[in-house]
């Protein structure tokens, strides 16, 4: 079957019809810095699976980075290409970087309260990075930074949320897509025209029996891209993170963060013997700790964080502390039991550099896009500022070319 047989004929469309200039699909850090970015004169309507805070965005625990400062740039970038084997696309990758201080300065200016010395904001180190260049606050960084940009989403009148609201197609009109087909949660069936169309429905974690996401995260999008015959790029590409808490109860796995080790926590086997460098890429830690436990005919290995200081396990992991104590260990007092498991995707949507797909009028950003910031394997705590940084682009993008139709018209 092809593109022209799948289409769907918008003028033909049946049931409850809605109207915006942006449909959104998706309430994270990318959905929402996207409507933020467009103009308040236009008509939004964002729609999200399941409630509000139930996002990835809201679980990134150890931070976002930021261009430290100009000597940084040369660092980072090689920190950045590195992680991912150099399957990176350069051009992004810069992209990212060079917009990191403008994002960091506008999530500050929405209430975003990342930690600070002194007054002056502090840096953080985590796993392949060879400098602090992490802002974090506490370990919720997800949380304060998603929980903020939706408390200004509800300031905008011109925004309209939708919650318990699944996406099961595109609308497409002439080759472009118009919108999208949604289902309620009481199966009622609705279909939002619309201008542009950003995706930023979040990773694929509820593909897998273990995984830190959302299980109703299922990668929706790249099944309808998919039949539309819109590109998808490196649908290999799945990053297994190598510390998640060890756990026999069923449902989404709890993460330790990168930023844990890069404080000084170590790994240790069934004998108390270190086996890694702690601080290398994901997916070489991820390796060492699964050939650990196949060695030793283990579920899982330990991590200690004994060499944190008290105090700072309370204040910069409070909520990986508190956590883990529920689970019946004290962090401060004995090793936890950790575990690899499915964290992060890679690959998907391919979007240019704008965010912009291969499909008119459709865009799409975070994890469910594919621009080719982190190549092969993600480098620690990119996620955010990727997402935000191209999400700001795509707005960007969606508000040039509306100018320039007005001025063609």
């Amino acid at each position: 079957m092809n593109q022209t047989d799948n289409m769907k004929n918008v003028s033909n469309s049946k049931g409850n019809n809605l109207q915006a200039d942006v449909v959104i699909v998706g309430t994270g850090v990318g959905g929402c810095f996207s409507a933020l970015n467009l103009s308040e004169d236009l008509s939004i309507i964002m729609i999200t699976k399941s409630d509000l805070e139930s996002s990835d965005s809201f679980l990134a625990q150890g931070g976002i980075c930021v261009l430290h400062d100009d000597d940084d740039y040369d660092s980072y970038f090689e920190d950045t290409m590195r992680a991912g084997h150099y399957e990176n696309r350069k051009e992004s990758v810069d992209i990212m970087i060079r917009g990191s201080q403008d994002v960091i300065h506008d999530l500050i200016g929405y209430g975003v309260d990342f930690a600070k010395e002194d007054g002056k904001l502090l840096y953080t180190r985590e796993g392949a990075h060879s400098r602090p260049r992490i802002l974090f606050h506490e370990d919720i960084t997800g949380k304060e930074i998603t929980s903020k940009l939706l408390a200004q989403i509800k300031t905008r009148k011109n925004i309209q949320i939708m919650e318990y609201t699944t996406m099961t197609d595109i609308l497409i009109s002439q080759g472009a897509c118009a919108g999208i087909e949604a289902e309620t949660s009481d199966y009622k069936k609705i279909y939002i025209h619309a201008d542009q169309t950003i995706f930023a429905s979040g990773g694929i974690g509820g593909r897998y029996q273990h995984s830190t996401n959302f299980p109703h995260l299922t990668g929706d999008a790249l099944d309808i891209s998919k039949k539309h015959g819109i590109r998808l790029e490196h649908l290999d590409y799945v990053q297994i993170h190598p510390t998640t808490l060890y756990s026999k109860k069923p449902g989404r796995r709890f993460l330790i963060s990168e930023s844990v080790r890069g404080e000084g926590a170590l790994l240790y086997d069934k004998n108390g013997n270190r086996f890694v460098d702690e601080l290398l890429p994901r997916d070489v830690v991820t390796k060492a700790i699964q050939e650990q436990m196949k060695k030793d005919g283990t579920d899982h290995v330990w991590l200690s964080l004994e060499k944190i200081p008290k105090e700072i396990i309370l204040s910069h992991f409070p909520n990986i502390y508190q956590h883990c104590l529920e689970e019946g260990y004290d962090a401060t007092k004995e090793w936890i039991p950790v575990v690899p498991a499915q964290h992060y995707f890679m690959g998907g949507i391919w979007v240019d550099s704008d965010s912009h797909t291969s499909m008119p009028n459709l865009y799409a950003v975070g994890e469910t896009s594919c621009n080719g910031v982190h190549g092969k394997n993600r480098l620690a705590s990119n996620s955010l500022l990727e997402s935000l940084v191209f999400a700001k682009r795509a707005a960007r993008k969606i508000m040039s070319e509306k100018q320039m139709n007005k001025a063609t018209a």
